[in-house]
């Protein structure tokens, strides 16, 4: 049954860009890669000790971005839209090749990822895909912010709640049934930060290729970008795409739901932690057409996710 087999690129795709914290020019290839071999980034620009696996348990920072770093401290950063293009395409196994230490920002969404994966074709092969289940509900708690997930039948929800106090974003919230839900308003949002933050956080090292191209920025109640806004609920929408992306360094696709208010990669990365920290919270389960599990999938779900 090709709708539960695993799947990779048809071919290979390069992307070219800047970085939006090192202000760096990268340059990524997306390779098909063999059953089994999940997501793998590959430092190109270095000879040795250059692979580096996207898991949660491989985070080593979460301040305005997903950064990933091996054993030898070599690193990745920005994964986050990467890797929630993937997610969402149903993409099983590609080898990422970069010659730089952060994925380049694009157009500060996953609109890009998505065009040309979805351009060059998907291959199936004869190995069954692999769910997480998760079985219990766990929570985590920093002040008011929060991020919790619990057991789902069917599908993977995530609700999610934005709250400022600038009057532009204010308080947004959306939920979205990652398989059956039109995605294109994901993948479409872009970053954003306020104006006043921006001389602040370049202080610190970030948003070095930050620029209008890439992020929407916010100054009072203006959207300074020249077309504004691509939906009307853009920054909620873009959150929601981190957590995706986010999500998938559990390795597989996920059953479960998702409920968020005011969080982050930090969150999202310490809910994981929690949540396989104990193996009663979750089940893998390979999903084979001997053995359908329909109780945990449909025929809805498995369109969305072939």
């Amino acid at each position: 049954m090709t709708l539960l087999n695993q799947k990779t690129l048809k071919n290979s795709l390069n992307f070219s860009g800047i970085g939006l914290h090192s202000g760096k020019i990268s340059n990524i290839c997306l390779r098909p890669s063999e059953p089994n071999t999940g997501i793998v980034f590959k430092r190109v620009d270095l000879k040795t000790n250059n692979i580096i696996y996207p898991n949660f348990s491989n985070v080593s920072d979460t301040f305005l971005n997903t950064t990933i770093s091996n054993e030898f401290g070599v690193k990745v950063s920005t994964i986050e839209h990467l890797m929630g293009a993937l997610y969402g395409l149903g993409v099983d196994n590609v080898l990422i090749e970069i010659d730089n230490d952060e994925v380049p920002i694009l157009d500060g969404s996953a609109k890009e990822f998505i065009e040309k994966i979805i351009t060059t074709g998907l291959r199936k092969s004869e190995s069954p895909i692999k769910i997480i289940k998760i079985n219990k509900k766990v929570i985590f708690k920093e002040k008011e912010r929060f991020i919790s997930i619990e057991p789902s039948k069917l599908s993977l929800d995530i609700d999610f709640e934005l709250k400022y106090k600038n009057p532009v974003i204010g308080n947004q919230k959306n939920k979205v049934n990652i398989y059956e839900d039109d995605l294109n308003d994901i993948f479409n949002s872009r970053t954003f930060c306020l104006f006043e933050d921006i001389e602040n956080i370049k202080k610190k090292g970030f948003a070095q290729g930050g620029s209008l191209d890439n992020a929407v920025v916010i100054k009072d109640d203006k959207v300074l970008n020249n077309h504004g806004l691509r939906n009307k609920l853009e920054f909620v929408n873009h959150k929601i795409l981190d957590c995706l992306g986010d999500l998938y360094t559990s390795g597989y696709r996920i059953i479960a739901s998702v409920t968020c208010s005011q969080g982050g990669h930090y969150l999202t990365n310490q809910l994981l932690k929690k949540v396989f920290e104990n193996k009663d919270n979750f089940s893998i389960i390979e999903i084979q057409e001997r053995n359908l599990p329909h109780s945990i999938i449909n025929k809805r779900l498995l369109r969305s996710i072939a």
